[in-house]
C-alpha cells in the first residue's frame, strides 16, 4: 500500500520535541526516586514528579502522533495512541524488575518492541510510510514512560514491589494484612492510567489538525491533557498513598490544568480569528 504524504512544516524540529521530551520524562521519574531518601516511614512528597514526567511525554508523543499521521493516515491517530501503551506496558512493568534502572530499562525494551511493530507495519503490512520505525519506537517508549509516571505518582515508587503493595487492612483490630487489590495493579489503576494516557496522546493532533494547524497549539493542548490525566490519577493516589502528599500532586495537577487550558484557549482565538482572513482554497481545474 502506498500512501500520499502531506506533511505538515513548520515550527520547533520533531527531533527537537523529542530529546526536551525524552530528556525531561526520565528526569522527573528519576526525581521520584527522592521519596527513599526521606526518613523511613514518610510520606511521599516528591510522588508528584510521576505526573510531571508523563506530562513531559505526552508533550512529546503528541508531536510524534502528528508526524506519524501527517502522512495521510488521519483516522489511525487513535489508533496509533493505543499501540503506544499496548507496546510500553510490556516494557514499563518488565523493567519494573530492574530497580533504580527500570526507568532506563524500560526505554530499552520500550525501543526494541516498537522497533519490531514498526519492522512489521512496513514491511509485512507494507504500509511503506517513511517515519513508521522511529514513530513506533517513539511511541512504544513515550508509553511506556507515561505509564511508569503515573504509578511513581499514584505510589511514590516506580518499583515492581510499588506496583502490588496497597494499603494495609486490619484484621481483628489486631494484624494488618496487605491488601493488593489496593494496590495499582490489583485494583487495576494501571488499566486507567493506560486508558488515561491512550486518551492524552492523541487527542491533541486530532483536536488540532487541519488547514489551519499550528504546533504551539497543539504542544499546548498536549499539556493540557497531560496534566488532566495527572490530575485524575492524583485524585486516585488519594487512596494509595498519604493524603499530604497526594494533594500536593493533586494541586500541582489541577494548577497546570487551568494554566494550560486558559492558554489554549487564547490560542484558538488566535487562530479563528486568523483562518477568517484567510481565501478559500482554489479548486483544481478538471477534478
Amino acid at each position: 500500500m502506498t500512501v500520499k504524504i502531506e506533511v505538515i512544516q513548520g515550527g520547533v524540529p520533531h527531533n527537537t520535541i523529542l530529546v526536551k521530551g525524552l530528556v525531561a520524562s526520565l528526569v522527573f521519574i528519576y526525581l521520584t526516586y527522592l521519596n527513599t531518601l526521606l526518613p523511613a516511614g514518610s510520606p511521599p512528597y516528591f510522588a508528584f514528579f510521576g505526573g510531571l514526567a508523563a506530562v513531559a511525554a505526552l508533550w512529546w508523543g503528541s508531536h510524534t502522533i502528528k508526524h506519524l499521521c501527517s502522512y495521510g493516515i488521519g483516522t489511525g491517530v487513535p489508533s496509533a495512541g493505543m499501540m503506544s501503551f499496548g507496546s510500553g506496558v510490556i516494557a514499563m512493568l518488565l523493567a519494573t524488575q530492574f530497580g533504580v534502572g527500570a526507568p532506563i530499562v524500560a526505554v530499552v525494551l520500550a525501543a526494541v518492541i516498537g522497533a519490531i511493530l514498526g519492522f512489521v507495519a512496513n514491511n509485512v503490512l507494507g504500509m511503506k510510510i517513511p517515519v513508521m520505525i522511529q514513530s513506533i519506537i517513539e511511541m512504544a517508549i513515550i508509553g511506556a514512560l507515561v505509564l511508569m509516571g503515573l504509578a511513581a505518582l499514584m505510589t511514590g515508587g516506580f518499583t515492581f514491589q510499588s506496583l502490588v503493595t496497597g494499603a494495609s487492612l486490619p484484621l481483628a483490630g489486631i494484624l494488618n494484612v496487605p491488601n493488593y487489590m489496593g494496590s495499582v495493579i490489583g485494583g487495576c489503576l494501571l488499566a486507567v492510567a493506560f486508558m488515561l494516557g491512550g486518551i492524552a496522546i492523541q487527542h491533541p493532533f486530532n483536536a488540532c489538525l487541519g488547514p489551519n494547524w499550528t504546533q504551539d497549539r497543539m504542544l499546548i493542548l498536549a499539556l493540557e491533557c497531560g496534566f488532566l490525566s495527572m490530575l485524575m490519577a492524583a485524585i486516585m493516589s488519594i487512596g494509595l498513598i498519604d493524603t499530604g502528599a497526594a494533594l500536593i500532586s493533586v494541586i500541582i495537577a489541577f494548577l497546570g490544568w487551568i494554566y494550560t487550558y486558559d492558554l489554549f484557549f487564547k490560542l484558538a482565538k488566535r487562530d479563528a480569528a486568523a483562518w477568517l482572513d484567510s481565501k478559500p482554497i482554489p479548486e483544481v481545474e478538471g477534478h
